[in-house]
């Protein structure tokens, strides 16, 4: 503890810049909860609060570890995300399914989603203030311009009109939490320009839409900065606040799967030092439409980036490492706000 109280906490240095947060499990609430507490300022549930996770069955819900972790946050004082009400991964199939197997009707569809997002939200809008609504619905097949939205069972029955419906019945359910729609490879330009399409077609509509989720999984050498700073500027024109839902800067390039290394090279942590350096030193550029920098974990000895996309694979993507201390990297990020 004396370590850890050694350095500024980031929630402090970056107070008036935005939000700095981590995404949590039960787990890590345990094995990293004096780091948690001390740092961040902002948590999201990693798996606990997706489709899946809290209601396998229609008529069973399953709360408990989505619980502990918004206790977590009432008992810190910590703004909580909720992730996530519609995505196309860990989602029951009940959900799409009618008695005989098929499809649902889209209407039945609806009422079940309403219904999910009506407890959900309605059971967590005391702590949880802002919510990533929809998740990853645009296509990555830079060749298809007739459909830029992902194939999936919510586009098989419903088309594209369970985005707005997913919006509407999350802002029934809590008129005062902030909406997000959130995507991965956001700076991608082909990919920046769909959703930013998206999230202007929904505005158009008068559908209730408050932010746009970068989940900027990046890493040493990709997304450029120029791209990062031009999806910025892009989104910026929505009008929208824009936070960074899942940030982690992987060592390896997302082809590289070699599997060899026990430790991150020297060459490895310099690049990562000066990475992280220019992302927050861009991100300050742009604090005025940025509300929120969240890190998809909190220290190096927990990342999905251990699994993904090579399984068993150690990656070493945080600003604190394996035993949970600040690295270079953190130096770098701190220096940019503390007074000289």
């Amino acid at each position: 503890m004396d370590l850890l109280r050694a350095e500024a906490p980031l929630k402090a240095l970056y107070k008036d810049a935005f939000h700095i947060g981590a995404a949590v499990n039960p787990r890590t609430i345990e094995s990293q909860r004096s780091l948690l507490a001390y740092h961040y300022n902002s948590i999201t549930a990693e798996n606990e609060m997706k489709f899946s996770s809290l209601h396998p069955q229609e008529d069973q819900y399953t709360f408990e570890d989505a619980d502990v972790i918004a206790a977590f946050a009432r008992e810190q004082g910590m703004a909580l995300r909720g992730h996530t009400l519609v995505w196309h991964n860990q989602t029951p199939d009940w959900l799409f399914e009618n008695e005989k197997g098929g499809l649902a009707e889209k209407e039945v569809l609806f009422a079940r989603l309403r219904s999910h997002i009506q407890t959900v939200v309605g059971r967590y809008k005391d702590v949880v203030y802002c919510w990533d609504v929809v998740n990853e619905v645009i296509s990555d097949d830079e060749n298809d311009d007739n459909s830029f939205l992902r194939p999936s069972k919510w586009m098989d029955i419903a088309g594209e009109s369970f985005i707005a419906k997913a919006f509407e019945f999350a802002h029934e359910a809590d008129p005062q939490a902030l909406l997000f729609y959130n995507d991965y490879n956001e700076s991608n330009p082909h990919k920046r320009e769909r959703i930013y399409r998206l999230v202007r077609s929904l505005l158009d509509q008068g559908i209730p839409i408050h932010g746009v989720g970068l989940q900027a999984h990046w890493n040493l050498y990709d997304p450029s900065l120029d791209e990062m700073r031009s999806a910025i500027e892009r989104y910026a024109q929505l009008g929208l606040q824009i936070q960074l839902t899942e940030l982690d800067v992987s060592v390896f390039r997302f082809e590289d799967r070699r599997k060899d290394l026990v430790r991150p090279t020297k060459e490895m942590l310099e690049l990562q030092d000066e990475r992280y350096e220019s992302i927050f030193r861009l991100l300050l550029n742009y604090r005025e439409h940025i509300s929120a920098v969240t890190f998809w974990g909190a220290a190096d000895d927990y990342t999905w980036l251990d699994d993904f996309p090579v399984r068993g694979r150690k990656n070493w993507p945080f600003l604190f490492d394996e035993l949970q201390r600040p690295k270079e990297a953190y130096q770098r990020v701190a220096q940019l706000v503390t007074p000289k």
